[in-house]
């Protein structure tokens, strides 16, 4: 049989071959397979989208388990508490906000068009243009590996951070302890939005920040900033064969942050004394234009490059093996250091492989 790639389910499209391949379409299909992979001592790697995967070319020799569940549960909807509504893990992320945005359940159309399963919003806390999923999750319902067991998180208790929750801390090498199932999401009913927190979506509505528009304008703004950016999957577009922002952007102290220049861009830190800068500008500044490795000669053979569009994403341009990707990143990041003396992280998930 022929073995499964991992470049066939990752948006990147690189990645070398799965030990074992395994789809489950629901709740049971998922945890029979975890139990079966762990019973067995068998890595196992949780896929979804496959947006937020970077897999070695030598790919992953244990059970590579797609979570493919699909569908969701309107559990409440009253004009006072809004709507509860549980989606399953598998469940098209940018396909539910749709619906959400049609069926005015406020609260997630600023991130519209981020590629992926819903299963993997609350690992990573997923966010755009000032909106993130901590926002709107009441709770997840996982499956404890540890404890063989299904265990439900409160909102609280996932202890949601930048890019960042406790789902995350416990997966190591891309295996969770904790397997995502379903998710809860609490949405206000109307048809305006949340207020709008960032200042380049306010510009393209013609409001000013932390006022409201309207849900569906703002989906159309955020997909078409989003696209303008090659943000939003196009299988005919090589800027959208990425892990999106392949960089977080950096959390420094206030010290860090004076010694920058007086235009780099600054935003609140999430906690007293630190400052998030723009990693998008840093890359910039430090010399790395959009295209950065697109020539011939460069450190992937132009196989790889920063996408030319956006200088946050690092991009598949045909051909490209991750090590192309990896070559880029890592000149890109010991730049940065260079400049200013600042080290960028990644945010996907790097499987069998490092920066």
């Amino acid at each position: 049989m022929t073995p499964i790639l991992l470049s066939a389910l990752t948006t990147s499209a690189v990645g070398g071959p799965a030990g074992s391949y395994i789809e489950a379409r629901s709740e049971a299909e998922i945890i029979d397979a975890v139990r079966s992979a762990d019973a067995g001592g068998q890595p196992l790697l949780i896929i979804g989208g496959g947006s937020n995967l970077l897999v070695s070319d030598a790919g992953f020799p244990g059970t590579v388990l797609k979570i493919a569940s699909a569908g969701f549960t309107v559990n409440a909807e009253d004009s006072c508490g809004g709507v509860a509504v549980v989606v399953q893990a598998g469940h098209n992320w940018d396909a539910f906000v749709d619906h959400a945005v049609r069926h005015a359940w406020s609260g997630v159309e600023a991130l519209s068009g981020i590629p992926g399963a819903t299963g993997a919003t609350p690992v990573q806390n997923v966010g755009a243009y000032g909106a993130d999923v901590s926002q709107t999750i009441a709770a997840v319902r996982t499956w404890d590996r540890e404890r063989n067991a299904v265990k439900t998180f409160t909102n609280s208790e996932l202890k949601f951070g930048y890019r960042d929750s406790v789902l995350k801390q416990a997966t190591v090498n891309g295996s969770p302890r904790y397997v995502v199932l379903t998710v809860e999401f609490q949405l206000p009913l109307g048809r305006m939005s949340a207020p709008i927190r960032y200042a380049e979506l306010a510009r393209a509505l013609g409001v000013e920040q932390g006022q409201r528009a309207y849900s569906s304008d703002v989906r159309r703004e955020v997909l078409r900033l989003r696209a303008s950016k090659g943000m939003v999957w196009n299988a005919a577009d090589r800027d959208t064969y990425s892990t999106g922002s392949f960089f977080t952007n950096p959390i420094v102290s206030e010290d860090v942050a004076a010694r920058l220049p007086q235009d780099a861009p600054r935003y609140p830190g999430g906690a007293d004394g630190l400052t998030k800068l723009s990693a998008a500008w840093l890359i910039d500044q430090s010399g790395f234009a959009k295209g950065f490795g697109l020539a011939p000669d460069s450190v992937s053979g132009g196989r790889a490059s920063l996408s030319t569009k956006h200088t946050l994403a690092i991009t598949n341009r045909g051909g490209a093996s991750t090590a192309d990707m990896l070559a880029v990143a890592r000149e890109v990041r010991h730049g940065v250091v260079e400049r200013f003396g600042i080290e960028l992280h990644p945010e996907p998930l790097l499987i069998g492989v490092t920066l």
